[in-house]
């Protein structure tokens, strides 16, 4: 083999990128059929204002505000699948 076939070879690296690439959005679909969509719980006003009078009363630094708060996104999330 000749000294100079290494130079016309592509680097390992930037076959794996190309591959990561060209196949990162072949599963992506915009048609998302219902069944795949989680449902999504309604909660009445009383259940909320409940929800908010005990969050209120929790100590400084609780995590929950937090979770409740990723809650919300996933609902949020869950509600543009339909």
């Amino acid at each position: 083999m000749p000294s100079t076939a290494r130079c016309w070879t592509p680097p390992r690296a930037a076959l794996a990128a190309v591959t990561i690439f060209l196949t990162g959005c072949e599963g992506v679909t915009s048609d998302t059929p219902p069944s795949a969509c989680p449902p999504v719980v309604e909660y009445s006003r009383a259940e909320q204002a409940r929800v908010a009078a005990e969050l209120a009363a929790l100590p400084e630094g609780a995590v929950i505000p937090e979770w409740l708060s990723d809650y919300a996104v996933l609902r949020d999330q869950a509600r543009a699948c339909w």
